[in-house]
């Protein structure tokens, strides 16, 4: 073999960035056992703040570097976004008080309901009528529209306009994630417009790990605002007033208000994020944070606020006080009382400061900061509608990762006249709550341009930018619901399926030992552990999730893999045969089997590569896996396997290797089957397979899921833990022959999704009474809920029992841009392929046999699927996981057809005189062990899958076993006669020519 080195060295380079990369997952696993054992949280984030994984990389590096499995496999986060389309057009509006306006607006709300006619609509109709006459123009010529609606606008410009505003609100926050969420593909997230519901986007993000990020990231998207402050001498005497009044007295309950905000304080508040502070607040500080808890306990009772909020020297602008993160709750518990507010003025406002303090040894030390309410509505002097851009960069000065802002004419007048009215004192930039910076004022800015400056990370001021562009939402995007969403299947399920791919990988070894001996065998058995290796390296370097599609190419490219190997050592028995010794006959034997190879796992690629460009979620999952999966079991099947047995035989060891045994030794050696000859008779049994299938698909159709359909989702909270199986079950039979799912969300197992399309498409308002009530029944009669009434079963409040927490209509999770970037995606993978089999085959024959073959492989596994459906006892749902399986089955179908027209292509060849149908019959006759062989090995897998892996995976792997069956058999009954039939007519015209 020629260039050794080149493949050693690819070799080694490949060990060393998988071991590497796949650590992250040790290390992780490793770092979270030891912080488990660690009980208080604060101390627990102390210790993986602290870790130094390989003496550079810290926790977080760790987390965002390990591979992680996908929203169906393992689970992620769920968000549901809600942005109020009558909040929108009101704030448009300016909030005009017109009676025609509000009646209009209160009439379209009673009306959107009951009606499937968007708000806008709704709310012109209701306007025309309620003030004939008027126009539009007369309400929307407001500052927010200004450039785009005047007072000369038509109705139909102002609804245009409108339209427009209202789907950027809805557009940002879904671009927003879909952008951050999709970056690799194998994410695969699953992001809906939910139908019948202006301005919700429901978003399920697998593998997420910073749950937090991705909430502040999407709450944070409208609230920016810039504060005038206080000094802290001006507020400082009012918290000393505040600690004596409280001194002896119970410290009174909190507000909602102390609540939300110790919250939201939490939230903001990661660990990496610190701030610069003076050199005295930092020694106050330090001695907060070094106090012993019983040592506090006693001052707490001589000074209820100060013993855990340090108050600032003189000078300290706007900041007044710093405490730890521990006791930021029990602070607001007093500073928002009704106590503070007896003594503060109505005009000071107290926040928390978004990240721990800088330049203190003790850590999680927040900032308290005094902003002064200058509006008679208390809200900020400027708010961040008047941002046009926003962009992340670099600090010219300092060098430090900043963001620049722009503002509009208007913003830029105010802040040119705010920041002149408080020149040596600070101005608080806050969002959502929490002050992010709070600079001085050196003097006037002018132009509208600011920088937000502090000491951020890269990854800080690219969130910040992308907020303060979400900001220009004229409503902001409230999280209606964010959880941890289990996996569909139970824990149980989870196991099942793993013990399921590992007793497939055992009978899989066992099987290529039966059949090619002991050495042979398990070197293509190591051949293929490899494989696996490599790939999960290399999609761990991508920090990619893995997902049931992303499994799906795995699978594809290690059967491509077995086939390699396959294909290789049944061309080295044919030499054997011939009298070849070992050395010559191996040599031969990858030699001749390299252009097969190679050309049937280039194939692949290319479908890979079409799937990638013009597929999103699944399908791009789906892709990627595949590709890194083909490329990884061509170099270890292909290179790395002959570099061992030329190393051994060099060394004159395996010269006994005969790559049989006494089970495989004479099966299907010799054979003289006459395929061509039987062409008419496996033409029509195809034909009548295809008619009856296309029958049964328009008369029967296929069980769509409500990734397809759309349906109805409510989360409900049990009383116990419960499997997901268990739920589906007790629903099912009340349901009929729709479809219900149960989902698991969180850990605690008693937080139920239940998905249903139980009459979707019915526009009757009472549908959904009627689909809750069935729900209350059947978790009843099935001991899951134990409400005595539907109405307690509804109401949310009422928890005890079992109760709806929350609830929706959705519409297909596969948009209709990723459903049809599919579609194409597919059509332009055959076309690649026809083209490509036509370049490299130079002959149009094999192109129109493999793109005839494949069309029908995919007819069969549709048309089994409606014809089984509802008889055979588990799912048969059209899903994003039986995409998946469609793609993988197209893939392993090719795979095998470009193996057989690699073989009559040599024959053509090497025996131009025989007659085309000896040609071809003896083609698929030397080519039948590696089919049945290759057939067989991947059948064993996929079996082992079907019965062990438990019912949620049931549906994907009986689809492969169907396209695998179908696929080996139209290979060669149905690509190599088509091929036959287009040769031959081809041959007669060029003899009538000849004549």
């Amino acid at each position: 073999m020629q260039n050794k080195g080149i493949v050693i060295v690819t070799a080694a380079l490949l060990t060393l960035a998988s071991i590497f990369y796949l650590s992250f997952s040790f290390a992780t696993a490793y770092y979270d056992k030891q912080a488990a054992g660690i009980k208080d949280s604060i101390a627990q984030q102390d210790y993986k703040d602290s870790v130094k994984y390989l003496g550079v990389y810290s926790y977080q590096k760790c987390l965002e570097t390990q591979i992680g499995l996908g929203l169906d496999l393992k689970g992620g986060m769920n968000v549901i976004l809600e942005i109020s389309v009558p909040d929108v057009i009101e704030t448009l509006a300016d909030h005009k008080t017109d009676a025609a306006f509000v009646k209009s607006m209160e009439q379209a709300k009673k009306e959107e309901e009951k009606s499937q006619s968007d708000f806008i609509s709704l709310f012109i109709k209701y306007y025309q009528q309620n003030a004939p006459g008027h126009r539009l123009a007369e309400i929307f010529a407001t500052q927010q529209l200004k450039g785009k609606v005047t007072t000369q606008s038509s109705d139909s410009e102002v609804e245009k306009a409108l339209r427009a505003e209202v789907q950027s609100a809805i557009d940002n926050s879904y671009n927003v994630v879909r952008n951050r969420i999709d970056k690799f593909g194998v994410v695969q997230p699953n992001i809906q417009k939910l139908e019948g519901q202006d301005g919700r986007i429901m978003v399920e993000m697998p593998g997420i790990r910073e749950p937090e990020r991705i909430r502040k990231l999407l709450q944070s998207s409208a609230n920016l605002e810039f504060w005038e402050t206080f000094n802290s001498e001006e507020v400082v005497p009012y918290l000393r007033q505040i600690d004596q009044r409280l001194a002896g007295v119970e410290t009174e309950d909190s507000t909602a208000t102390a609540d939300t905000t110790a919250n939201k304080v939490a939230e903001a508040a990661p660990a990496d994020m610190k701030l610069k502070i003076n050199k005295g607040a930092s020694s106050a500080a330090e001695k907060a944070a070094a106090n012993e808890s019983s040592q506090l306990a006693q001052a707490k009772k001589q000074n209820p606020l100060l013993a855990m909020l340090q108050v600032v020297p003189q000078g300290s602008l706007s900041i007044v006080g710093y405490a730890s993160v521990r006791d930021t709750a029990e602070i607001n518990k007093i500073i928002y009382s009704e106590t503070a507010k007896q003594i503060l003025p109505s005009d000071v406002k107290l926040l928390w400061g978004a990240k721990p303090a800088d330049g203190i040894s003790a850590k999680n030390v927040f900032e308290l900061y005094a902003l002064k309410v200058t509006q008679s509505n208390g809200r900020a002097p400027l708010e961040g509608d008047v941002v046009t851009s926003a962009k992340d960069e670099f600090d010219q000065m300092t060098g430090r990762p900043s963001v620049s802002m722009s503002m509009n004419s208007d913003g830029a007048r105010r802040w040119a006249a705010l920041t002149k009215a408080n020149v040596g004192k600070a101005i608080a930039i806050v969002l959502d709550d929490v002050v992010y910076s709070a600079p001085r004022v050196n003097g006037e800015i002018s132009g509208g341009n600011s920088t937000i400056s502090g000491n951020f990370t890269i990854e800080d001021t690219k969130d910040l930018a992308n907020t303060l562009i979400s900001g220009r939402m004229p409503a902001p995007a409230r999280i209606v619901q964010a959880d941890v969403v289990g996996p569909t299947l139970g824990a149980q399920s989870i196991q099942q399926g793993i013990m399921s791919f590992i007793v497939a990988f055992i009978i899989l070894m066992i099987y290529m030992v039966v059949m090619y001996d002991l050495i042979p065998g398990m070197i293509a058995n190591c051949a293929l552990l490899i494989n696996l290796f490599f790939t999960l390296g290399i999609l761990t370097s991508f920090q990619a999730a893995l997902t049931m599609p992303g499994i799906a190419g795995m699978v594809l490219s290690l059967g491509m893999a077995v086939d390699a190997n396959v294909l290789i050592y049944e061309r080295t028995k044919e030499e054997l045969r011939k009298g070849l010794g070992v050395k010559q006959a191996l040599s031969l034997g990858y030699s001749n089997a390299f252009s097969a190879i190679f050309d049937s796992n280039l194939t692949s690629i290319i479908t890979g590569v079409i799937l990638y460009v013009f597929g999103t979620g699944p399908i791009r999952g789906f892709a990627t896996t595949l590709i890194i999966g083909i490329c990884c079991s061509f170099f270890s099947a292909v290179f790395l396997t002959r570099l061992v047995y030329e190393n051994r035989m060099k060394k004159d060891k395996w010269l006994n290797l005969n790559f049989t045994t006494r089970v495989s030794r004479n099966l299907l050696q010799n054979t003289k089957i006459q395929f061509m000859g039987m062409r008419r008779r496996t033409f029509t049994i195809a034909g009548v397979i295809a008619v009856l299938f296309i029958a049964c698909l328009f008369t029967k159709g296929l069980s769509r899921s409500i990734d397809f359909t759309g349906g109805r989702n409510y989360i409900i909270k049990l009383e116990k833990p419960v499997e997901p199986e268990q739920v589906t079950a007790a629903l099912q039979k009340s349901f009929g022959d729709s479809h219900v799912t149960a989902l698991a969300i969180g850990t605690d197992g008693k937080t139920i999704r239940i998905s249903t399309n139980y009459k979707i498409e019915s526009n009757d308002p009472n549908i959904d009474d009627e689909v809750e009530n069935i729900l209350f029944t059947s978790l009843s009669k099935a001991n899951l809920v134990t409400q005595k009434s539907v109405d307690a079963f509804k109401n949310p409040d009422v928890r005890a029992g079992g109760s709806i927490i929350s609830s929706a209509k959705v519409g297909p999770s596969v948009a209709k841009d990723i459903t049809h970037g599919a579609i194409i995606s597919v059509i332009l993978a055959l076309v690649a392929i026809f083209l490509y089999i036509l370049v490299r085959f130079h002959n149009v024959a094999f192109s129109l046999g493999s793109v005839v073959a494949l069309a029908l492989d995919t007819l069969v596994v549709l048309g089994i699927y409606s014809a089984l459906w509802g008889i055979v006892p588990f799912s048969l749902e059209i899903d994003q996981t039986f995409i998946g399986a469609i793609l993988t089955v197209i893939g392993y179908s090719i795979n095998d057809k470009v193996v057989v027209f690699d073989r009559i292509r040599e024959n053509l060849g090497l025996y131009k005189k025989r007659e085309l149908s000896e040609t071809f019959n003896n083609s698929l006759n030397e080519t039948l062990a590696r089919t049945i062989n290759t057939s067989l090995s991947t059948l064993l897998v996929l079996l082992c899958i079907f019965f062990l892996g438990g019912d949620s995976i049931r549906s994907f792997s009986f689809a492969m076993i169907i396209g695998v069956v179908a696929g080996t058999l139209s290979s060669i009954f149905v690509a190599a006669p088509v091929a036959y039939i287009t040769l031959g007519k081809k041959a007669g015209n060029k003899t009538a020519a000849a004549a």
